[in-house]
């Protein structure tokens, strides 16, 4: 019989509905129960394309002697951090205090009041060296809970206190300057392995999607040679390796390097990954003119468009690591989407063998395949197969034969078991798709992509919002969810609108943007400056979150930054300016110290000391004169230049106020902080004056 999750809007919660655990959502119901039963609460949070979170599903939480036992002991909670990243972040940061070290599945030992006491990540069915199993975990709190109730309370109060005491001010270093930011570029030389193009030691390598943005921005401004060949080197290494997927585009979650000293993905893809480096590499190509950059940008776009936008227009979270197979899955079946009876193995969608190549390609184009994606007999990944990479030095010569292979790899491929998909739909980061693909789109002539983007900007009006005084967090099919917006939606949607009213000169964007700039300033914001992840009037916690540091996606502090910033750049709101401002002083203290870790803040640090500049385009929308001047201001790398477009006298966009035609000609004003420069209608010199590439 279905537990109390069955009737949730979240497919990881769901994956979880029919477990013999008498599981609760996170809801005042649960902890009442705990404090009525008296028993600890146990609190267990993943994503539903998490591996480990569904070993440990498959071992422990379907195993009904295991199940029998938490129901009888425990309350036990499921969490999608994904719709609740507050009480993620809030124990996560726990659960890294106390074990150094942090991961999902996360699992929460606590109080009915909320208190943590014992911490861990993925427990075995069974005694490992050094791990204990979750059966035995269970016990020793159950034992603990039951024998030392004093000295579980005493350590639940002590960790409590210690978090509520982590609360962060602004920075008080003031704003950013030239000094700082080149400090921190020089950290990043440190950081950086000319030779592999990662940073960072270790053998797992995330994608650095921010960092990256910091660097282009930097070079714009500064001419810094060494910024730009980082931030190529870093994009070269990325999708060379099999970070990227190389048949149907797209980029995996991150590498390993394995015993073989080759990198192997975890094959999870996240929307957000891949919306951040699609822009990334848009931004590249700008700068550069790279056509690798150009092809990745756009294989990217199209991957997003292709396997993850949903029936309503919007964009799921994530494709599984894992996909069914039968036993000897070096062969995967050939069966529809979805099929697949056999176990599910990670990578299996992804990984070819030698045999496999020649079989869907023949002998002469699977033997260049081989050679090529540097596929062996014994494999790069498990049970013989391999994952495609890209060698150094592929020719162009070669490009036409190359595309006909992966497009017959890529229909092949379509034929095998899918990894699951997360339908859900998360504000924040269909926020990053919109700016991806408005800009990919206008970048390279595919107005399909700004439709689609527009698309999705329209469901989340119309879901998320809908009328509403707040943003929702999630929706799925079209159905908005019950959890209240973060303060990264609210950013990183209004970056969003921003970047799809620069593309398609819709001021109705820019309204949008400036609703949600205005619900940060009024209860995001603290004392000081500070900024935090939860509204004022949230669920309160047992600490209030609060990061300004990135992981996978910028952090909300900085996005939030970022948006304000550009928002006043639009207005000349000295509001919204100097929240960003006063926000930025975070990245002073911490960018030269810790730059891998606050890339996006960085990048929006480069753009308040450029200005940013405030382009307005005045002139006729089917005036081929107004589309070029449009078109060199939005390939501007000045860095966080904002882009108005519009007929002169039009009201939808301040920068456009009292800006009128040149001599009756489409003209482009350059401005800082509303102070202008002489308006232009040769294309050269706007580029000129704003670093773009005109005629790219």
């Amino acid at each position: 019989m279905p537990n109390r999750l069955a009737h949730a809007t979240s497919p990881y919660l769901l994956q979880h509905a029919d477990n013999p655990v008498d599981w609760w959502p996170w809801e005042p119901a649960a902890f009442e129960e705990a404090r009525q039963r008296n028993v600890p609460v146990f609190l267990s949070v993943g994503y539903s394309s998490c591996h480990w979170c569904h070993v440990m599903a498959h071992e422990s939480f379907e195993d009904e002697l295991t199940a029998a036992y938490m129901n009888e002991h425990f309350v036990s909670i499921k969490v999608d951090r994904e719709e609740r990243p507050d009480v993620d972040a809030v124990y996560m940061e726990a659960v890294q205090a106390a074990t150094g070290q942090g991961g999902w599945p996360m699992s929460v030992f606590m109080t009915a009041d909320g208190e943590p006491f014992y911490f861990g990540t993925y427990f075995p069915p069974e005694p490992r060296p050094g791990m204990a199993s979750f059966t035995q975990v269970l016990e020793g709190v159950r034992t603990a809970w039951v024998g030392r109730r004093e000295e579980v309370a005493e350590v639940a109060q002590k960790i409590t206190r210690d978090l509520a005491g982590r609360a962060l001010g602004a920075g008080g270093s003031g704003l950013p300057t030239a000094e700082s930011q080149g400090n921190a570029l020089l950290q990043l030389t440190r950081d950086y392995d000319p030779a592999s193009g990662w940073f960072g030691g270790g053998d797992t390598k995330f994608p650095p999607s921010m960092v990256v943005e910091f660097l282009l921005r930097h070079h714009a401004r500064t001419g810094s040679d060494g910024a730009r060949e980082m931030a190529e080197g870093a994009c070269e290494a990325m999708v060379r390796s099999s970070l990227f997927d190389q048949v149907g585009g797209g980029f995996h979650r991150y590498v390993l390097r394995g015993p073989n000293g080759s990198l192997v993905p975890h094959f999870e893809k996240m929307l957000y990954d891949n919306a951040l480096l699609c822009r990334v590499y848009a931004h590249v190509w700008r700068a550069t003119g790279s056509e690798l950059a150009r092809r990745v940008a756009l294989e990217t776009a199209d991957f997003m468009v292709r396997e993850l936008r949903t029936r309503e227009g919007g964009y799921a979270s994530a494709l599984d690591a894992d996909s069914a197979v039968e036993d000897g899955w070096g062969h995967p079946q050939a069966e529809g989407s979805g099929g697949g009876s056999g176990r599910h193995v990670e990578g299996a969608f992804y990984v070819w063998t030698p045999a496999q190549l020649r079989e869907v390609l023949g002998e002469e184009d699977g033997d260049f395949a081989v050679r090529y994606f540097g596929v062996t007999e014994e494999g790069t990944f498990e049970e013989g197969a391999s994952v495609l990479q890209l060698p150094q030095g592929d020719g162009v010569v070669e490009a036409g034969r190359v595309a006909s292979v992966r497009e017959r790899l890529l229909a092949a491929r379509e034929e095998r078991p899918r990894p699951g998909r997360d339908d859900k739909i998360v504000a924040s980061w269909n926020g990053l798709a919109i700016a991806a693909l408005a800009e990919t789109g206008a970048y390279f002539g595919r107005p399909d992509l700004v439709e689609r983007a527009t698309e999705a900007a329209d469901l989340l009006v119309r879901v998320h919002m809908d009328g509403r005084a707040r943003l929702a967090r999630t929706s799925k099919d079209g159905h908005v969810g019950a959890n209240a917006g973060v303060l990264e939606d609210y950013a990183n949607v209004a970056e969003g609108f921003l970047a799809l009213a620069a593309v398609s000169g819709e001021g109705v964007w820019l309204e949008f943007a400036g609703f949600l700039t205005d619900i940060v300033l009024d209860q995001f914001r603290g004392e000081d400056g500070v900024l935090f992840d939860t509204a004022h009037d949230a669920e309160q916690l047992i600490r209030r979150p609060q990061d300004p540091t990135d992981s996978a996606t910028p952090s909300g502090w900085t996005a939030a930054a970022g948006a304000l910033l550009s928002y006043a750049a639009h207005t000349g709101s000295e509001a919204h300016r100097t929240a960003a401002e006063r926000a930025l002083g975070v990245v002073k203290a911490l960018g030269p110290r810790a730059p891998r870790f606050i890339g996006w803040g960085l990048a929006v640090a480069e753009s308040l000391l450029d200005g940013p500049r405030e382009v307005a385009v005045v002139g006729g929308p089917d005036d081929v004169r107004t589309q070029e001047l449009h078109r060199a201001a939005l390939l501007a790398t000045a860095p966080g230049a904002v882009v108005a477009v519009g007929e002169p006298g039009s009201d939808e966009m301040p920068l456009l106020a009292d800006r009128p035609l040149v001599e009756g000609r489409p003209a482009a004003f350059v401005c800082r902080h509303f102070v202008c420069a002489a308006p232009t209608s040769d294309v050269a010199v706007l580029a000129g004056q704003l670093g773009a590439r005109s005629g790219a």
